[in-house]
């Protein structure tokens, strides 16, 4: 018989950040005392992490580590799993920009795989980044159930490969603070793995 194996990702975004709604992308900031909250609230009930991975960053590391102490479980850290960088729009607010970068806003959520924040991380060289990253886990944990902690872009890049879909589909995905989702990786022998949502909640 060949051999059948399934590989069961959850991706949870991290909570609320002090500082309120700006654009963050690689800037370490912590979670709020809501943050911490919603996370906390989104893997209430969950459980059967072999092990949990988390982008280096702090609101995503640091839950990722009390999560792990908590649940007992081992804890990686993945650089190459932070968020995108926002150049020139780090730190700044979200409605500021909007008005300040109207021509350079509309590209890039209307057609993200070819537009860059000013002096950012184009959205292509940020899939790219993230592509091999989420599948090198997903081989080195195979046949396990694990967590990984990490960004909305993030969690956007991942989901537009798994369910190939074009990269432009990436800002049409909404991935709410502590939202988590759920994928399957199905692996068998002469073929190539396929993966399939099973949930994606707020």
């Amino acid at each position: 018989m060949a051999e059948f194996r399934v590989t069961t990702v959850d991706l949870l975004r991290h909570g609320a950040c002090e500082g309120g709604e700006i654009f963050r992308g690689s800037t370490d900031v912590a979670l709020s005392d809501k943050g911490w909250e919603q996370m906390r609230s989104a893997v209430q009930g969950e459980s059967g992490w072999s092990h949990i991975v988390c982008s280096d960053l702090r609101r995503c590391r640091e839950f990722g580590h009390w999560l792990g102490e908590e649940r007992e479980t081992p804890v990686a850290t993945d650089a190459r799993l932070r968020e995108i960088h926002f150049g020139d729009w780090e730190g700044q607010k979200v409605a500021e920009v909007r008005e300040l970068y109207p021509n350079e806003w509309r590209a890039f959520f209307g057609k993200p795989s070819q537009a860059v924040a000013p002096n950012g991380e184009a959205m292509v060289d940020f899939h790219e980044r993230i592509t091999p990253a989420i599948g090198e886990w997903a081989q080195q944990l195979r046949g396990q159930h694990f967590l990984v902690v990490a960004h909305g872009a993030v969690i956007r890049s991942i989901m537009v490969n798994w369910l190939q879909m074009p990269l432009d589909a990436i800002t049409s995905l909404s991935v709410p603070y502590a939202g988590m989702s759920r994928f399957k990786i199905f692996e068998m022998a002469g073929t190539e793995p396929w993966a399939q949502l099973v949930f994606h909640r707020g």
